[in-house]
């Protein structure tokens, strides 16, 4: 079959074989799936899988190997250029079309996300330097997030996007402070302030454009990917305009190589729609006259390890939620994690911890690791 050498010669390049026995090797069950992939890309692929057309022993380490031998920029995807498009015309993450990702996704099923990401309820990656388990190491990266901001008791922060309130609880429990924290997703939000009742914590549902008061610090822990292009200054603007002098802002945000508009079409489709991720390049113009840069920390690998402890954790309580999902969904968690996991560990994406200041901190900042 002519397509099916095309394909193989494609995946020679990433010592990847069809129907091989190694790591990280594919198996295919229906022979539509060449056609589908050199037709539709990666949303072809994406969706083969969740089909059942085609596996892989190790889908991490087939990532790897693709994202490594620059193969995703191989087949052309005409969906990420009608997107890509698209994404000039129109302002893809205003405020009516953020809320997708919110209703879609992290509205999904809070008890799916406890089991997912454990008791630290945090769905951004852990800091493994001196970690054992997931729940250390989500805990480890609190504390550096806190230590980076050098919080001090008595300080009023601000959290953009704020998860299900994890960050929050833990800069008022453990640094005594106090948290305004914004957040558009309604269970989020629901879950928030139930954790953190009792807490000098308010919860808001609403757009972290419409942050408003003055805050010591500022925190934005997996925002960013959220925002869209047309949008990183205006986050910059929000920072700056509720920030006090001398004041941190910390930018927790998974960061691209190169500059893109928008993101991967399959994970548009079926996983963060309206998502993309920043770049060097993106995020220094949209500071640009409002910052003083201070730390630039990139920890990536850790992402590696925390997805492929998700995974792990899905599949060891699948059985669980059998009744609510169909095994569509848990191919599609399957792709979604170890795909990640993969592009992490080939390093084409990577997690940034950024640190600003507003007019400088006197005698120099110290970076935390």
């Amino acid at each position: 079959m002519k397509q099916k050498q095309v394909i193989q010669q494609l995946l020679d390049k990433a010592v990847v074989q069809i129907d091989g026995s190694q790591p990280g090797d594919i198996q295919v069950h229906n022979d539509g799936l060449y056609n589908r992939v050199l037709t539709e890309g990666s949303l072809g692929l994406g969706e083969s899988y969740m089909d059942g057309w085609w596996d892989s022993v190790q889908l991490d380490e087939f990532f790897s190997r693709i994202h490594s031998a620059n193969l995703d920029d191989t087949v052309v995807d005409k969906r990420l250029i009608y997107n890509a498009l698209k994404a000039r015309v129109f302002n893809m993450q205003n405020k009516r079309l953020s809320k997708r990702v919110a209703h879609e996704h992290y509205d999904l099923d809070t008890e799916f996300y406890e089991k997912m990401l454990g008791p630290s309820m945090q769905y951004t990656c852990a800091y493994w330097k001196r970690a054992q388990t997931l729940t250390e190491a989500q805990e480890h990266k609190l504390d550096l997030v806190c230590q980076k901001l050098q919080l001090r008791e008595g300080e009023r922060v601000l959290e953009l996007g704020c998860g299900w309130g994890g960050f929050a609880r833990h800069a008022a429990t453990k640094y005594g402070c106090s948290v305004v924290a914004y957040n558009i997703s309604s269970q989020q939000v629901a879950y928030a302030r139930r954790w953190n009742a009792g807490l000098p914590v308010e919860i808001i549902q609403d757009d972290y454009r419409t942050a408003t008061g003055e805050f010591d610090k500022v925190a934005a822990i997996g925002l960013c990917e959220h925002v869209g292009y047309k949008n990183y200054r205006t986050l910059m603007e929000t920072v700056h305009r509720t920030l006090k002098r001398r004041g941190l802002f910390l930018l927790h945000t998974i960061g691209n190589n190169k500059s893109v508009l928008t993101s991967d079409p399959w994970f548009d489709k079926y996983i963060f729609p309206g998502g993309m991720l920043p770049s060097v390049a993106q995020l220094s113009t949209s500071m640009d006259g409002l910052f003083v840069l201070e730390d630039w920390h990139n920890f990536g690998p850790d992402y590696d390890r925390t997805l492929m402890a998700w995974y792990h954790n899905v599949n060891l309580h699948w059985d669980e939620f059998k009744s609510k999902f169909d095994e569509r969904f848990h191919r599609a968690w399957h792709y979604y994690l170890q795909s990640l996991a993969g592009a992490f560990r080939a390093r084409r994406i990577h997690l940034w911890q950024v640190v600003m200041s507003k007019d400088g901190i006197l005698g120099g900042y110290e970076p935390v690791r």
